[in-house]
């Protein structure tokens, strides 16, 4: 079986020392090359055609993210996994977005490098465990969104407030009241909603309002 050849790009020789160290216990992998910053970087990826890239995010004359849109304009799609110390949610987000394949915090363990070398080089993706928290909870706020944009469209604007009144717990008397509109035409709106979002009463039609972020409780 080959062996996964692996550029490391960092800016920190006793970080690259460390890496390479590292790395080479496991006969599965060969380091082939040593960047010291974002230009080196791409010449090596050119000369050595690496598997992985183990790209820095924090480095002198090209930061990673330069490197990537360089790669990408270059039209060299290689598998690149960010090796970083940034843990929050701004750069995992923007990094995901430029569509790398792996991203890894410098104080993980060598455990973790490995699996997420291995599991990158089979065309998978590999979020550090500590990071993947942010990335559901932003894939659960844009399925929120999306589900909200969806019930724009299912309902009319008036229906959405008769709604929103509803779910404060507003009757039909004092949802009219609100609107300047009569208890006939309020009670005509719950039906239409009742129907577009296939609920039979007030308390499901409150709490679906409130699932989607319609009102806050």
């Amino acid at each position: 079986m080959s062996q996964i050849k692996i550029l490391i790009a960092d800016d920190h020789s006793i970080v690259r020392e460390g890496l390479r160290q590292i790395l080479e216990i496991n006969p599965s992998f060969q380091v082939v090359g040593e960047a010291r910053n974002g230009e080196e970087c791409l010449t090596q990826t050119e000369s050595l055609n690496p598997d992985i890239i183990l790209l820095d995010l924090n480095m002198p004359q090209m930061d990673g993210f330069q490197v990537i849109s360089e790669l990408k304009k270059k039209d060299m799609h290689k598998k690149v996994i960010i090796l970083t110390i940034h843990n929050d949610a701004s750069h995992l987000f923007q990094a995901v977005d430029e569509g790398i394949k792996g991203y890894v915090l410098k104080d993980s363990n060598s455990a973790t490098l490995s699996s997420a070398i291995k599991s990158v080089h089979e065309g998978e993706k590999y979020i550090d465990p500590i990071m993947v928290p942010l990335l559901k909870e932003r894939e659960y706020e844009r399925q929120i969104q999306k589900e909200k944009k969806e019930f724009d469209v299912l309902l009319s604007k008036r229906e959405i407030e008769v709604l929103k009144f509803l779910a404060k717990g507003y009757s039909n008397k004092e949802i009219a009241s609100e609107l300047n509109l009569s208890d006939k035409t309020i009670k005509n709106h719950l039906a239409r909603i009742f129907k577009k979002i296939e609920v039979s009463d007030r308390t499901q039609a409150a709490v679906y309002a409130i699932k989607h972020n319609f009102v806050e409780i």
